[in-house]
């Protein structure tokens, strides 16, 4: 027999199975109207973790998700406790089901506005023609990996040409490993894949050899790296797997795996319209948040690659939890000041409310 929580969560998995999470794409369907505690806009893992805690926490939640996780492309996703090799369309199936079980509303859709109401709470407009009211934000639009501009590369992206040796290096150890060299990512990845494998060629693209330091030789030297000059011309594919990285001069060097350090850009347009303060990382100014998520904005809060290039899917469904949490808390204590001030202005009376204690202590069996 199913616990409480088990058949809770197998109805949710019906109900996604029967009619999938997302309400209807018309301006007049569910999700594109009306009234909600939180509005998270981005149905990735930060933003549906989010909502999952809000929507157990009894809180009206609207997901507005554009269908553009930065994870597509990849077969599989790793280092997620239990989840480990899970598709990562598949994983995000699951946790909208799961939002949906306790009442959250997903719609396909994107935000294009967001401004404030003038009482700390937001107007929020839809490209499809919807217009929501949110009390509070989470914006969880995470990032857009930019690819270096080689022929054949981006149709490689999430299979053969990867960049995390965290997310896909296990899967291509031991193979023949080509790095592509970047002046913001230098000699790092080269290092962290010879761990995985003893066959790695740094190509440096152009870049002057004499442009690295001395301390970067010989870190590749004693990691066992090859390097090769030259500007890279394209990729080998040969039956629909990578095989090789040609030279503009034409020389081929058999390659299974090619490791690229893209442009990290943050889908940041919502969080800088509201005015949210940037701050520097590596890869760039990404918007800053405090420990659980709040940006310089009051009632804004951002989680995931929204807020950071190194968020892997296990750190950002954390960081939505997290915010989920905080706000939750943050509306609890906004509406009971609500009822405390009514209070004052209306009934209240220390008398009354000694009286009001008496007879509670009095109703109390003893």
């Amino acid at each position: 027999m199913m616990s409480s929580t088990q058949q809770h969560r197998q109805d949710a998995h019906d109900a996604h199975d029967a009619h999938g999470p997302y309400d209807g794409q018309d301006a007049d369907a569910p999700g594109r109207h009306g009234s909600y505690d939180v509005v998270v806009v981005g149905g990735g893992a930060a933003g549906l973790s989010a909502a999952l805690i809000l929507g157990r926490s009894r809180r009206s939640v609207l997901v507005v998700d554009a269908g553009e996780p930065r994870n597509a492309p990849a077969a599989h996703m790793q280092g997620y406790p239990s989840r480990d090799g899970m598709p990562p369309a598949e994983f995000l199936a699951v946790v909208r089901a799961e939002v949906a079980g306790y009442g959250g509303v997903l719609v396909r859709d994107r935000v294009t506005h967001a401004a404030p109401d003038g009482s700390g709470e937001f107007d929020v407009t839809l490209a499809g023609g919807g217009r929501v009211h949110a009390r509070r934000l989470v914006v969880a639009t995470g990032l857009v990996d930019e690819l270096p501009d080689v022929p054949g590369l981006a149709e490689r992206w999430g299979r053969d040409v990867i960049h995390c040796p965290y997310c896909h290096g296990y899967e291509v150890r031991d193979q023949p490993v080509g790095v592509l060299y970047s002046p913001a990512a230098g000699i790092h990845q080269a290092l962290l894949f010879s761990q995985l494998s003893d066959d790695v060629t740094l190509f440096l693209d152009g870049a002057d050899e004499d442009a690295l330091p001395d301390a970067d030789w010989q870190l590749l030297a004693a990691a066992g790296v090859s390097v090769v000059s030259g500007p890279v011309a394209g990729l080998v594919v040969t039956d629909d797997r990578l095989t090789g990285v040609r030279l503009a001069g034409g020389r081929v060097f058999a390659r299974s795996v090619l490791v690229v350090a893209p442009r990290m850009v943050p889908r940041d347009t919502l969080l800088t319209a509201l005015g949210a303060r940037t701050q520097e990382t590596p890869a760039g100014p990404f918007t800053a948040v405090d420990a659980t998520g709040l940006t310089s904005v009051p009632g804004v809060w951002a989680a995931g690659n929204a807020t950071g290039p190194a968020e892997q899917v296990v750190h950002a469904a954390a960081a939505g939890y997290r915010a989920g949490t905080v706000i939750n808390m943050d509306l609890l204590h906004a509406d009971l000041e609500r009822a405390a001030e009514r209070r004052r202005a209306g009934v209240f009376s220390p008398e009354g409310e000694r009286a009001v204690a008496r007879a509670r202590k009095a109703a109390v069996p003893s």
